[in-house]
Formats: structure tokens, C-alpha cells, sequence
């Protein structure tokens, strides 16, 4: 919230549960009207190639329309919300913290309109980042209006994050154990605040039908997998894990590189990235924009193995180039689509040892591996594993393969955790503390880490001492 020092109410557990449901139907409309219009205005390349042809001309053109683009919403970010640039997550963990505040007057124009600019250029990042930080932006506002005391502003704030992450994949019960798991430090686990989080997912789905915005069609078909093969995914698991944490240690090298070199001159990376991804959306347009219609495509193209490794150092090369130029814009739908071409890369060698060695393929076994890595990364980066097994299986309604996931996952997860990786939140928001001249807090009151990712538990308790008994009563 934006003011202090006002007096604010608690209400009825009722009445939290209306406004919660209030808060998350504006966000599934508020998502579905961001939705429609990057949909609509991401036609660009191909008009261009109708009307113009592939040819350097058109390569010019587009290139010189993203980098416009770019620099539009970068400007517009950087005079208006320089917070609204990036994800918003970590916006959203400190303020739930009590350590950032949501300046929903500012960030809701800005993310939205910026948001719209940057991806409708062809900027590999995800919508989740932007509609998390806007749906939380809308209980802000919601909850200022309504003088709202600091436990129910946070409940909501946790209840607007989550519609925005449920508006983002349609994707509600994903978004409510996102709540749950990623920000259990800063979320104020309580039967109203629970309740509250899953009013608003379910009424940011309605929010999105009344629209008649959806999210991505990402379905894919994936048949259950054999138990013998559950060892694989178990190596799937590991290589995720270490890919978890290169890519998080990636993001936050490129990030500060980007911001210590360009620091005269902070508009030449929306420059030379919206150049690079115009060109490179008529001539390879799988390298760029979010990826989130691209991934159903890779899984059925049964692409070579070497197109598959080109798209991923291109995906993530161009996640690594994207995020720090400082436009609205997430990481989940680029983390997925790069997880996607891992996993069928890994399933294309799998396929092969197993014919080598006379053993039958499975059927869909790629698609299979391909789902699990999507799992199995989102666990190794955001260090949620059970919400990259239901995020996964709520996207691609691969309900038989909850098994393969959760291996992969908690594989992911474990060794992720065994190479000290972090949560990429918590290293953002620990980044954004620092660039603001604000303290990271070490500790919680109880002396737990304040975000250490689920299944880090916090210190046990010195063991109680007992006292033997003097022998013998008073004299």
C-alpha cells in the first residue's frame, strides 16, 4: 500500500473472503485484457513477412520495430515504476515482508502498458511476471481503499499474487500452492488467509471466461510411463537440478553485468536486444518471445537433436539477454519452453541408448521427458517442487504422469539444494534491497532464514537437559 498513519479496520472472515473473491476477478480481467492484446498485436512478424517477404528488408523493418518497442517500454518503466521492471515477484515477497512497498497508482499502468510493449516485441520473457505484480497491485489498491489493517492487506496482497499467477496459465490450484510453498516465509499461514488465496484464484478463472481471454494452449498428450523407466527420470532430475542453479547464477551475473556496464547509458540494452529479437523473429522465431505456444510445437515437430540444443542456447541466451533490460516481463514461460527443448534432447538420447541395447521405446516417451523437465527446472529455480509437479500437469493435462513428475522434481530439488543453489526470488529480492539501500534482513524474529525455500526446515531446538533429583527430602 501506498499511505501509512491512516486508521485501518479488520473485517468479518466473510467479508475478507468477498474481497479477496473481488480482488481476483479483477485480475483474471485485468489478465485476460493483457492476454488479448499481446496475442493480438505479436502478429506483427508474420504481416510482415506476408506483405514484404523473409527478406533483408523485412529483417530491417522488424528489427527496428522491436528495438522502437523496447525502448518505449523501457522508458516508460524507468520514469514512471523502475520496479515494475522484471517479474514483480520479489516486489511482491518484500512487500508481504513488510520491506518493499506497492505503488499500485504507478505499477499498474506501467506493467500493464509495458508489459504489452516489451512482449508484443518479441522479448523472451513470460506474462506471469506482470500479472502476478498487477493482480497484487489490485489488492493493494482494494485494500487502501478499504483502510484495510496490515494482516489483511498482506492476506490479500499473497490472495492478488495468486490470481495474477492463476490468470497468467489458467492454472488456479497451481497458484494457490505457489502461495503456499514459495512464500510460506512471508506468508501469514492462517485458515482466513488460506481461504482467501483460493477465493481469489477460483474467481480470477471466472474473471478470465467472462473475458473470453485464455491462457496458452499448452496441451500435450503423454501416455503413462512404465515403472522400470522412473530411474531415468531420476537422471532427468539431476542434470535439472545443476541446470537450476547455472541458470539462476546466470541471471543474476547478467543482471548486474548489464547494469555496471550500460550504467551511462541504460537504454542501449532494449536497443540492441529489440534489434536482435525483431531480426531473429523472421528468421528463427522459435528463439524468441515467451515461448509459450511454442512449446506444444517443439513436442510434436520430433525436431532433430541438434535444432533442439540450438533453440535451448538460444532460449537461454536470450532469457540471459532479456531479463536485465529493464521492462516488465517474467521467467517462468522462457524457463518452460528451455526445460521443454532439454527434455526432449534427453529423451532423443534415452530413445537411443534403449534401441542400442534391444529394449523397446516406450510411446510418447518424449513427450513424457518433456513434461517432466518442465516440472523438474521450475523445481530447481524456483525451489517449489510440488508446484512444478501441479503447474506441469495443470498446463499440459499429463494427469498420468504425476509419478515421473514427482521424481523429477524432488531429484531437481534435492540436488539443486546439495549445490547450495538459492531460490531466484529470494536472490532478486535480496539484489533489489541492496540497489535501494535497505538492509537484507539475515534472520526472522524466530531465527529462521526469512525465505529459505520449502524443505530447508528451520533449526530444531537445543535438546532440554534433564536435571537428575537429589536424593533424599528436605531436612
Amino acid at each position: 500500500m501506498e499511505s501509512s498513519g491512516r486508521p485501518t479496520r479488520s473485517v468479518s472472515d466473510g467479508a475478507f473472503y468477498v474481497i479477496a473473491g473481488l480482488c481476483g476477478l479483477a485480475g483474471g480481467v485485468v489478465g485476460a485484457a493483457f492476454h488479448l492484446t499481446v496475442d493480438a498485436l505479436l502478429r506483427w512478424p508474420a504481416w510482415l513477412v506476408a506483405r514484404f517477404g523473409s527478406g533483408y528488408e523485412t529483417i530491417l523493418m522488424a528489427a527496428a520495430i522491436a528495438a522502437t518497442g523496447l525502448l518505449l517500454a523501457f522508458a516508460l518503466t524507468r520514469r514512471f515504476a523502475p520496479e515494475a521492471a522484471g517479474s514483480g515477484v520479489q516486489e511482491i515477497e518484500g512487500a508481504m515482508e513488510g520491506l518493499r512497498t506497492v505503488r499500485w497508482r504507478r505499477i499498474l499502468p506501467v506493467k500493464f502498458v509495458g508489459g504489452v510493449l516489451g512482449l508484443s516485441s518479441g522479448l523472451v520473457a513470460g506474462r506471469e511476471g506482470p500479472t502476478i505484480h498487477m493482480g497484487a497491485s489490485i489488492a493493494a489498491a482494494i485494500s487502501e481503499m478499504l483502510k484495510l489493517d496490515r494482516d489483511d492487506m498482506r492476506g490479500l496482497l499473497a490472495a492478488g499474487a495468486a490470481a495474477g499467477l492463476a490468470a497468467a496459465f489458467n492454472a488456479p490450484l497451481a497458484a494457490i500452492l505457489f502461495i503456499v510453498e514459495e512464500t510460506r516465509k512471508q506468508f501469514r499461514y492462517t485458515f482466513r488467509s488460506y481461504v482467501g488465496v483460493i477465493c481469489a484464484s477460483a474467481a480470477s478463472a471466472m474473471g478470465m471466461g467472462l473475458v473470453g481471454g485464455t491462457a496458452p494452449p499448452l496441451r500435450i498428450e503423454a501416455l503413462e510411463q512404465p515403472l522400470w523407466l522412473l530411474p531415468a527420470f531420476v537422471l532427468l532430475g539431476v542434470f535439472l537440478g545443476g541446470l537450476g542453479v547455472v541458470f539462476n547464477r546466470c541471471l543474476l551475473g547478467a543482471l548486474d553485468w548489464t547494469a555496471a556496464t550500460f550504467r551511462r547509458v541504460p537504454f542501449v540494452p532494449a536497443l540492441v536486444v529489440g534489434a536482435a529479437v525483431g531480426a531473429l523473429a523472421i528468421v528463427l522465431p522459435e528463439a524468441v518471445g515467451g515461448g509459450e505456444l511454442l512449446i506444444p510445437h517443439l513436442v510434436a515437430r520430433d525436431l532433430p537433436l541438434a535444432t533442439l540444443m540450438l533453440v535451448a542456447v538460444l532460449r537461454f541466451a536470450g532469457t540471459m539477454a532479456s531479463y536485465p533490460v529493464g521492462v516488465p516481463g517474467g521467467i517462468f514461460s522462457p524457463m518452460l519452453t528451455l526445460a521443454t527443448t532439454v527434455g526432449l534432447g534427453i529423451a532423443m538420447l534415452m530413445e537411443g541408448a534403449l534401441a542400442a541395447g534391444g529394449v523397446a521405446v516406450p510411446p510418447s516417451m518424449g513427450a513424457a521427458f518433456a513434461i517432466a523437465a518442465m516440472g523438474g527446472l521450475f523445481a530447481a529455480t524456483i525451489r517449489a517442487p510440488l508446484v512444478g509437479v501441479v503447474l506441469a500437469v495443470e498446463l499440459t493435462g499429463a494427469y498420468a504422469l504425476i509419478l515421473p513428475l514427482l521424481v523429477t522434481c524432488v531429484t531437481a530439488h534435492v540436488i539443486s539444494d546439495w549445490l547450495k543453489g538459492r531460490p531466484i526470488y529470494e536472490l532478486l529480492l535480496e539484489r533489489t534491497l541492496r540497489l535501494s539501500g535497505q538492509a537484507v534482513p539475515a534472520t526472522n524474529q524466530d531465527g529462521s532464514d526469512p525465505s529459505s525455500p520449502v524443505g530447508i526446515d528451520d533449526k530444531p531446538p537445543p535438546p532440554r537437559v534433564k536435571r537428575r533429583r537429589r536424593r533424599g527430602g528436605r531436612g
